[in-house]
């Protein structure tokens, strides 16, 4: 195993939460609603990118600074 470069948490209402879940290179978060998954996944392999699934359809995957745009711009309309 190599060096822990981020941790991970997982949080529910149900008062369920996983912390401190180790990484050295990548993480990913999946959730099922219904037949439909809703992916995070972060890597920090050389720098931070950040990917986004919904369904098979819908993605997008860049890097943190150009996550936290993505996200900037599309609240700047409400």
């Amino acid at each position: 195993m190599g060096e822990i470069r981020m941790t991970g948490e997982i949080r529910t209402d149900y008062d369920c939460e996983l912390t401190g879940l180790p990484a050295e290179r990548w993480g990913e978060a999946v959730f099922k609603v219904g037949d439909e998954e809703i992916i995070l996944e972060v890597s920090v392999e050389k720098s931070t990118i950040v990917a986004v699934m919904a369904g098979e359809d819908a993605s997008w995957k860049g890097t943190l600074e150009g996550f936290k745009k993505l996200l900037k711009d599309a609240t700047a309309g409400n």
